[in-house]
């Protein structure tokens, strides 16, 4: 599989599981791509909802994709901090037209004391039932839900301040 490249500005597609087209980021610039991540970053980007409607980004995010991981983590910064958007879905895809997931409705808001909320627990109830999710898929997402909140509590990965720090810097660099 081809990755995007650093400094190309890419779209973000997320589906839902029966393949209906859930959310679409219009612009998000790669900072790096590899086999088994993908960290962009975006300011005011576009953002359209399913059903039509669409907003735009307040402040500059970095994001996080794997392509092993069945979560993605959006690293929001703001004027009080670092607040954290974090997806359950699947591991991330390229091909040429968009970097694409499913989106599996659990969602953890992190705030910037590392404090969390796990979200969405009915729609996921709704969802699971409506869409027949497989029992295999509803471990493998109760088990990510847990290794997401020990990445957090350890402070892993997008949860360390250096990571955002750094990426935040490339983007900069990048962007001029």
């Amino acid at each position: 599989m081809r990755f995007p490249r650093v400094g190309q500005n890419i779209q973000i597609q997320s589906y839902k599981h029966d393949g209906s087209l859930h959310r679409v980021w219009e612009s998000t610039t790669v900072l790096k791509g590899t086999a088994k991540t993908i960290i962009g970053a975006n300011d005011q980007t576009v953002v359209s909802e399913s059903d039509g409607r669409q907003w735009r980004t307040k402040e500059p995010a970095i994001t996080y994709f794997s392509t092993k991981e069945w979560f993605n983590i959006i690293c929001m910064i703001r004027k009080d901090g670092i607040h954290y958007y974090c997806n359950l879905g699947s591991p991330v895809t390229w091909d040429e037209e968009a970097l694409k997931y499913i989106d599996y409705d659990l969602d953890i808001k992190v705030f910037p004391d590392m404090s969390y909320k796990l979200l969405d627990e009915d729609e996921y109830s709704l969802h699971k039932r409506r869409m027949n999710y497989p029992k295999k898929l509803d471990n493998i997402l109760k088990n990510h839900v847990q290794e997401l909140i020990d990445w957090i509590q350890e402070r892993k990965g997008p949860f360390d301040k250096k990571f955002v720090d750094k990426w935040y810097k490339v983007y900069k660099r990048v962007r001029r």
